[in-house]
């Protein structure tokens, strides 16, 4: 029998990854097996790992303590991300775009972003023959086909299609509001609504319809408008 190292990968034939640890546990994600059972609920977890944090919420236990404000976290996410509200540091980018002076840590993701002015989309969706400029991007539109949500919080049942979206969903469970407005003391869990809310203060509408010259403050309420006026013109021309 092979000796197996740190470094030994497995492939998963269902979707395609090279798994460094434990293919078998990985594997549960696509068969939906959840073999630990809470004692205390009748709730259940794909790994053993994701009962220990779910008892934290009969325990009440909060072992992630801020040294800064004593404020304490059942998940290390959520501690790290409010440690980050103390942090006035800021990671070095090195690598910026020549359009739009953004600035990147990796040269991969400057040359991914390229292509969102290049208008390049060279990753096409086998299933309804979307575009798109970036992997990522397209691995994410895909799970909207397969329904495949691979990213499950350990403190409920609900799992997602992005880490992104359990990362934020994980600020419900620990009431956190680190980032607050300046001007009128509200908190928010996320920073992008605190940028959005700021725009009240400012007046700043960044989204302008090119049609009529109408601007927005949020990007949702621009692209509900585009809609209404791109139903008017096609009402117009079909008269």
């Amino acid at each position: 029998m092979a000796n197996l190292t740190n470094d030994t990968l497995f492939y998963c034939i269902q979707c395609d990854k090279s798994i460094k640890s434990n293919l078998a546990r990985h594997q549960r994600i696509h068969t939906g097996e959840k073999k630990f059972q809470c004692s205390e609920c009748d709730k259940s977890f794909v790994q053993k790992s994701d009962l220990v944090l779910h008892k934290r919420t009969h325990s009440g236990e909060r072992p992630y303590k801020c040294s800064q404000c004593d404020k304490r976290f059942a998940l290390k996410v959520a501690f790290v991300r409010h440690s980050r509200t103390h942090s006035e540091e800021k990671p070095i980018k090195p690598f910026q775009c020549l359009v739009c002076v953004k600035n990147f840590i990796r040269k991969f993701e400057l040359v991914e972003h390229t292509k969102t002015h290049t208008g390049e989309k060279p990753f096409i969706c086998s299933q309804c023959d979307k575009s798109f400029s970036q992997k990522y991007s397209l691995v994410m539109h895909q799970r909207t086909h397969s329904g495949e949500k691979p990213f499950m919080c350990s403190l409920c049942d609900k799992s997602f299609a992005q880490k992104s979206q359990l990362v934020n969903h994980h600020v419900t469970h620990s009431g956190d509001r680190p980032f607050q407005c300046s001007q009128c003391d509200k908190r928010f869990t996320r920073k992008f609504c605190l940028i959005v809310h700021k725009r009240k203060h400012s007046g700043e509408k960044p989204f302008m319809c090119i049609q009529c010259g109408k601007s927005f403050s949020q990007k949702s309420s621009f692209v509900t408008h585009q809609r209404t006026q791109q139903e008017f013109c096609t009402k117009k021309f079909n008269l």
